[in-house]
C-alpha cells in the first residue's frame, strides 16, 4: 500500500507540473514574453538565428533583440551586412553569398568553375571578418544517381579546400529535406553528406545538420547526431510539421536533442530557423531560446 500511495502521489505531481509547463507554454503571446524577459543562459549552447526568417524586420531591428535576449549571432548573411553585426557585438555563425542557388550546386560540373571562383573570392572575405563558417549545397538530383552526385561533389569541392584551410573557413554544406521543401535535392541523408565529407578528407568540409528537415526524411535524430557529430559544423531548428515554433505545438523535443548535442562536446552555434507563426515574432524567438538553453 505504501508503494502505491508513493506511485500515486509522484504522478500526482508529475501530472501537476506538466500541467504549469502546458499551462505556461499556452500563455498568450505578450504574457509570455513578459515572463522571458530577462534570460539567464547557461552558457552550455551558442545561439544563433536566421534572419530571413524575419524578413519583414530590418536587421539593426533584430540584432537590438537578439543582443538584448542573449544570442550572439544572426546567420544567413553576407559581407554587405556582417558590419551591422559588428555594430551589436554580434557574429555570423553561418555566413552566405558565394553560393549559386540551393539547386544549382557541386553535384554538377558545369557549375564547378563559377562556384570554384566564387567561393575562392569569398572565403578570404569571411575569414578577414573573423567568421569561419560558410554555406554550400549540393543542387538537384536532376536524373542523376546518388553515385555520380556524391564524385561530382568531391572532385568540384576539393578544388577548394587549399583555400578553405588556408583562412581556416569552413565549407558547411546543409541537409535539406526533398520530401516536403526542396524537391529533388541531392543531400537530403545524413550518410550520403557523411560519405562526402569522408570522400574529400578536410576537416574544412561539415555538415549543417537541420533537425527540422532530417526529421522529415529520416527521423532518429539523437542517434544521429551521436553517430555523426564530427561531420556536423552547425545546427538549425523548426518545429515538425510546418516549419513553426518548437514548442509543445510539434512532435520534436527540442530539450532532448540539444542536451544530446551538448553532450557530444559541440561547440559550435545552433540556429534558430523557424518561420513565426504567432503574432509576436520576437517572443517566439525568445521562448526557443529558452527551450534550448539546456
Amino acid at each position: 500500500m505504501k508503494n502505491q500511495h508513493t506511485r500515486r502521489s509522484m504522478l500526482k505531481n508529475m501530472a501537476g507540473g506538466a500541467a504549469v509547463l502546458t499551462s505556461a507554454m499556452l500563455l498568450p503571446e505578450p504574457l509570455r514574453a513578459a515572463g522571458l524577459k530577462d534570460l539567464k543562459l547557461k552558457g552550455r549552447i551558442k545561439h544563433s538565428v536566421c534572419k530571413w526568417c524575419y524578413k519583414d524586420m530590418p536587421l539593426e531591428e533584430l540584432c537590438k533583440a537578439a543582443k538584448g535576449m542573449g544570442l550572439s549571432s544572426i546567420e544567413l548573411l553576407g559581407p554587405d551586412e556582417w558590419p551591422m553585426l559588428k555594430k551589436y557585438g554580434l557574429t555570423c555563425a553561418m555566413a552566405w553569398g558565394a553560393e549559386k542557388s540551393l539547386t544549382e550546386g557541386f553535384n554538377n560540373p558545369k557549375y564547378h568553375d563559377e562556384l570554384v571562383a566564387s567561393y575562392e573570392a569569398m572565403i578570404p572575405k569571411v575569414a578577414a571578418a573573423g567568421l569561419d563558417n560558410l554555406i554550400c549545397f549540393s543542387g538537384n538530383r536532376n536524373g542523376m544517381s546518388d553515385e555520380e552526385g556524391l564524385e561530382n561533389c568531391a572532385k568540384g569541392l576539393k578544388r577548394l579546400m587549399s583555400t578553405a584551410e588556408k583562412h581556416k573557413v569552413t565549407l558547411s554544406m546543409e541537409l535539406l529535406n526533398s520530401k516536403v521543401n526542396h524537391k529533388d535535392y541531392m543531400c537530403d541523408h545524413t550518410k550520403w553528406g557523411v560519405d562526402l565529407a569522408k570522400m574529400i578528407g578536410s576537416d574544412r568540409f561539415k555538415l549543417l545538420y537541420d533537425i527540422y528537415h532530417m526529421q522529415i526524411m529520416e527521423g532518429d535524430v539523437i542517434r544521429t547526431i551521436q553517430e555523426y557529430h564530427p561531420y556536423i559544423s552547425h545546427y538549425h531548428t523548426a518545429g515538425v510539421p510546418g516549419r513553426h515554433e518548437i514548442d509543445n505545438t510539434q512532435e520534436l523535443y527540442y530539450p532532448a536533442i540539444m542536451r544530446a548535442i551538448v553532450d557530444t562536446g559541440f561547440k559550435g552555434f545552433v540556429g534558430q530557423e523557424f518561420v513565426p507563426a504567432s503574432g509576436d515574432p520576437l517572443a517566439s524567438l525568445r521562448e526557443s531560446i529558452v527551450i534550448c538553453d539546456v
